[in-house]
This record gives C-alpha cells, structure tokens and sequence, in this order.
C-alpha cells in the first residue's frame, strides 16, 4: 500500500510541476490552450500574476517530493499528508472560484493519496 501512496503522491507533485511550467513559462502560450474558459485578451496583461501561481503550485511539488525522499516512514506520511492537503484544499478554493475542473484534476488525486497514506498510517 505505501508503494501506491508514493505513486498517487508523485503523480500529485507531477501535476504541479505542470501547472509550475504553464503558468510559469507558457502562460501565453499553453496555458491559452489550457485555460480555455479564461479571456483572451488577458493572458498577456496577467503574465507576471499567473508566474507567481506558478510558483505557489511549484512549492507544492517541492513538498510533496521532499516527502517522498524522507526515510523515516513516519516523518514522510507526515509531510505527504500536509502537502496532500494543502493541494486539497487549494483544489476546492478553485473549484469554488474558478472551475469545477479543478477539483478534479487537483483535489481528487490529492484526496486518494491522502487515503493511501493513512492506511498507512493506521493499518
């Protein structure tokens, strides 16, 4: 089962690597292709704006990589299920304020590691 909680917790900070590098550095031009909903004209006038959620999303990943690198068991569950829940929570925040979308894509995953690991945890 930790084999799986580690998997589900490297797919979450890969999805967040991915949001680091649109929102970071292909604002204007993946990230049109991404955000279909979001205006147009905006894309350029909110570069600077979105690079500094990149970067939100990159501290994410950070945490939930030096999550997977602990060798203590404990200390790692630990770490993973506050970085899971950041993500969670950020995912629900956007899915109230922006899209739907969002939760999918950030809160569901996040929420399954956050299950792995605490039958971990407890088991």
């Amino acid at each position: 089962m930790i084999v799986l909680a580690k998997i589900i917790t490297a797919l979450v900070a890969f999805i967040h690597v991915y949001i680091l590098w649109i929102e970071m550095f292909a604002w204007t031009t993946t990230g049109r292709k991404v955000f279909k909903n979001f205006p147009k004209d905006l894309f350029i006038p909110t570069k600077q704006m979105a690079a500094n959620q990149g970067l939100y999303n990159g501290f994410l990943a950070a945490g939930l990589i030096w999550s997977l690198l602990i060798s203590d068991g404990n200390w790692s569950c630990n770490v993973a299920l506050f970085f899971l829940g950041c993500v969670t929570v950020a995912g629900m925040y956007g899915a109230v304020s922006v899209s739907k979308k969002i939760f999918i894509v950030q809160s569901v995953p996040a929420l399954a590691g956050i299950i792995l690991w605490l039958i971990v945890k407890f088991a």
